[in-house]
């Protein structure tokens, strides 16, 4: 086996590839060109370009489904305005999914002041002397923070708004300085749940991005594809298919890519000729397949279960799922398996971590004088069902 491998890599160095640069099919690369999103781009430059002259912009708000553009275009704004000027203008950018930025209200305000260059200690300090060293540096010169927070829904899910609602404040307290935030969500319904005072604040302007439709993505992708790509190594249609595959799927410029990529990897695994409609159905499904099972196997415990709960709930029909249903099915499964139960609010948070991770949708509604709960629908495609579906009932008795 050991000369089997040798001999396997050594002819893979100098193997032919499909791939001109592999990374510049993937999220993070952002074009020079940024086709199909100049009404945006135009519509955040001009909100933002008051910064230039020192002048506070407002507050700005921007929403759309995932894989619409809106990191890439806040991106490459900040890159032009940074190229622009000015050592008076700071634009920050943070993406609140990443867990170790998120997961706190602490470890994100050392986050912020690590963008400014100001060393802080991973844990150890009280929160109040992260937020007077914030003023502090910030006010430190006449100067505008531009503060652009992605992915926003899922920081106040996890911490809740507090943080927001101080950042939107902040400029009370500034002499010299001034801070707008740009808050960036999937969640159209998002600021539905937020304070009314951060409400009003943060969504001074707002800007909607549109899901692409598939002759958008298939512009996107022949893009992409001339600069990452060698020429003639997509068959007829494979674009096409590729765009029309996302397109259905919210308009996603993102599935859409990582279809051609792995498409492009099958092919060139399996030493075809060409990259052809069967590898981008064959990366389908392992897209679908790797998402899945990954998220399903990497959850703790009772997150599987209580996703388990809310799948065996949809598969009996049910129209609209409540926490308390959920609840219900998660105590019968911990008593079949012999797990101890948590309580119906830790499930709660749970509920909240996997809407988060695009499983479920979730919908607080109000109960009048009962309260509030909170709808709950699957995120997932019937064939994701099946796959965690079966790997839950392999899993737990049932």
């Amino acid at each position: 086996m050991q000369e089997k491998l040798k001999k396997f890599f050594s002819s893979y160095i100098n193997k032919e590839s499909f791939f001109l640069d592999k990374k510049l099919l993937t999220h993070n690369y952002i074009p020079d060109k940024i086709l199909h999103r100049d009404e945006q781009i135009m519509s955040i430059a001009k909100v933002l370009a008051p910064a230039l002259k020192l002048e506070q912009p407002s507050n700005l708000f921007i929403y759309g489904t995932t894989g619409t553009g809106k990191s890439v275009v806040i991106k490459h704004i900040f890159s032009e305005l940074k190229s622009t000027n000015t050592t008076n203008l700071k634009p920050v950018y943070i993406n609140c999914k990443l867990k170790k930025t998120a997961d706190t209200e602490y470890r994100m305000l050392a986050y912020i002041l690590r963008e400014l260059n100001f060393p802080v200690p991973e844990t150890g300090l009280p929160t109040e002397s992260l937020y007077n060293k914030l003023f502090e540096l910030i006010d430190e010169k006449e100067q505008i923070i531009l503060l652009a927070l992605d992915e926003l829904d899922a920081l106040v899910k996890k911490i809740g708004d507090g943080l927001i609602y101080n950042l939107t404040r902040i400029n009370t307290e500034l002499k010299n300085a001034k801070i707008s935030i740009i808050g960036i969500s999937n969640d159209l319904s998002f600021t539905d749940d937020l304070d009314p005072r951060v409400r009003s604040s943060l969504s001074e302007e707002e800007i909607i991005f549109p899901p692409y439709n598939a002759l958008q993505l298939k512009d996107i992708l022949q893009q992409r594809a001339k600069i990452a790509l060698k020429p003639g190594v997509c068959s007829e249609g494979v674009i096409e298919k590729c765009a029309a595959i996302a397109a259905q799927e919210q308009g996603d410029a993102r599935r859409a890519l990582d279809l051609l990529r792995v498409a492009a990897e099958l092919a060139e695994r399996n030493e075809d000729k060409k990259i052809t409609e069967k590898h981008v159905d064959l990366a389908e499904q392992k897209l679908e397949l790797d998402r899945v099972t990954e998220l399903a196997k990497t959850q703790p415990r009772h997150s599987q279960l209580t996703l388990y709960s809310i799948l065996k709930l949809f598969e009996k029909g049910k129209d609209q799922i409540l926490t308390g249903d959920v609840y219900e099915v998660y105590l019968s499964l911990c008593k079949r398996n012999g797990y101890k139960t948590l309580t119906q609010r830790r499930i709660s948070d749970l509920i909240s971590e996997l809407d988060m991770l695009g499983l479920i949708s979730t919908k607080v509604v109000s109960k009048g004088r009962y309260g509030r709960t909170r709808e709950i629908r699957l995120a997932i495609a019937k064939k994701s069902f099946d796959i965690l579906k079966s790997t839950f009932s392999n899993m737990f008795e049932t």
